[in-house]
C-alpha cells in the first residue's frame, strides 16, 4: 500500500503539440480509495496507464513512496489492474483464474485457497467456482476479473479502469458495496476510473475530477457537490447539474439583469460573473418577494419523488428541484430566489466568491 506521487507528470501522443494529460503534480495517499472522474477523452485512462507502467510519461517522474518507478516496467511495480473488459484464461475454472496471480508468485497452497475463497464469497462467485470461465456471461466474467485484481493482499495499488461497464446494472450497486468492503479488509490503495458520477461518489473516499487533461478539483463527494471550485465540476456532478446565470458585480452588489440578488463576499472587482446554484437549492415562488429574479416557467418534469421545474430568465434556462406536486405550470410567471450560503460566483470558469445576503436592503 504505497503513496503514489506524481511530479510534473504529463503525456502527449503527438510529440508535445497537444497534451492528453497536462503536466500534473499530485499524491495518492496509501490505503485510500480514490475515484478518477471525468468525461471520455479527459485523460483518465492515460493517467492510470502511467501509474501502472503501460505508458511512460512524456515529462515528469512517478514515485511509489520514495522509489522512482518512472522507467520500471509494469511487472516490477507490484500493482494489480482490472480493465474495462474481462481478461481471463477462458479454459481455466473460475477458481484457477482467481488463484493464478497467487500461484505465479509462489504463495503457499493454504494461503491461496484462503484468499480465493474469501474473495469468491465477497463477490458472490461461490456457485461458479468450478465452472470454466468461458461458460460465464460477460458480466460474470468481469466479476472474476475484478476478483483477480483483488485477490493479492500485498500490492502497491489496485487500479480499476471502468470495471463495471459490462456488468448488469442491477449488480452494480452490490459490487460497489463489495469493493468498499474489500477495501476495508485489505487496506489497498484503490484508484477507480469512471465517467459515471454515481459510481465515483458512492465508492470513493476522495474524488479527483479531470477535464481536458487537467485536475480541476479534488475532494470528498459532499464537498464536490456542495462547494464546486470550477464550473465544470458544478456541471458534471449532480443530476441535473448546477445552474449558471450571467450576472454583474456593481460595487459590492450582484445583479442579474436589473434585479439585485445579493452582495459579494470578499474583495471581488466589478465586472461580469456567472452565478452558480444547484437545482436543489433554487426556491421558486409565484409571488414576487425580495431578493428575487423574475422568470417564466417553460415546463415541469414530474419525476415521482420530486418535480423539476424548468424556467427561463431572459434567454437563460434554469431548473428548480421541488417537492412532488409542484403548483407551477408552463407559460406562467415565477420568481427565483438563491440562498446565499449555496450560491457561488464564477469568473473565467473558476469560483471567485459567494453570494451574501443584501443586509435587509430592498432590490432596486
Amino acid at each position: 500500500m504505497a503513496d503514489i506521487r506524481l511530479e510534473g507528470v504529463g503525456h502527449s501522443y503527438d510529440g508535445g503539440q497537444t497534451w492528453a494529460l497536462k503536466p500534473t503534480t499530485w499524491t495518492w495517499r496509501g490505503s485510500r480509495a480514490y475515484a478518477l472522474l471525468g468525461p471520455s477523452g479527459c485523460g483518465k485512462t492515460t493517467l492510470l496507464n502511467i501509474i501502472s507502467g503501460l505508458l511512460t510519461p512524456t515529462v515528469g517522474r512517478i514515485f511509489f513512496d520514495d522509489r522512482d518507478v518512472t522507467d520500471v516496467p509494469t511487472a516490477g511495480r507490484n500493482i494489480a489492474q482490472v480493465f474495462q473488459f474481462p481478461v481471463l484464461y477462458e479454459e481455466m475454472s473460475v477458481y484457477d483464474n482467481l488463484a493464478f496471480p497467487l500461484r505465479n508468485r509462489k504463495f503457499p497452497k493454504a494461503e491461496i485457497d484462503r484468499r480465493v475463497r474469501q474473495v469468491s464469497e465477497l463477490l458472490g462467485l461461490d456457485p461458479v467456482l468450478r465452472r470454466r470461465s468461458r461458460r460465464l456471461d460477460p458480466g460474470r466474467q468481469q466479476i472474476v476479473s475484478l476478483g483477480r485484481g483483488l485477490v493479492r493482499s500485498q500490492v502497491a495499488a489496485v487500479l480499476l479502469d471502468e470495471p463495471l461497464t459490462v456488468v448488469d446494472p442491477a449488480l452494480k450497486w452490490t459490487l460497489r458495496s463489495k469493493l468498499k468492503e474489500i477495501h476495508r479488509d485489505t487496506g489497498h490503495t484503490l484508484v477507480y476510473v469512471t465517467h459515471d458520477q454515481t459510481e465515483a461518489l458512492t465508492f470513493a473516499d476522495e474524488v479527483v475530477v479531470l477535464n481536458d487533461g487537467a485536475i480541476v478539483q479534488t475532494g470528498e463527494p459532499a464537498e464536490l457537490f456542495l462547494s464546486p471550485a470550477h464550473e465544470f465540476v458544478g456541471h458534471f456532478i449532480g443530476s441535473p447539474g448546477m445552474n449558471m446565470l450571467p450576472a454583474e458585480v456593481v460595487g459590492d452588489v450582484v445583479r442579474v439583469g436589473p434585479a439585485e440578488v445579493g452582495q459579494v463576499t470578499g474583495d471581488l472587482p466589478a465586472g461580469a460573473v456567472r452565478i452558480g446554484v444547484r437545482p436543489e437549492f433554487v426556491r421558486i415562488t409565484g409571488e414576487p418577494t425580495s431578493p428575487g429574479v423574475a422568470a417564466q416557467v417553460t415546463g415541469v418534469d414530474r419525476m415521482g419523488a420530486y418535480d423539476l421545474v424548468h424556467a427561463r430568465v431572459g434567454e437563460h434556462p434554469i431548473i428548480a428541484k421541488t417537492e412532488a406536486g409542484s403548483p407551477h405550470r408552463p407559460d406562467t410567471a415565477a420568481f427565483l430566489h438563491f440562498p446565499a450560503e449555496r450560491t457561488f460566483l464564477f469568473r473565467d470558469q473558476v469560483r471567485c466568491g459567494s453570494l451574501a445576503p443584501l443586509n435587509g436592503r430592498s432590490p432596486r
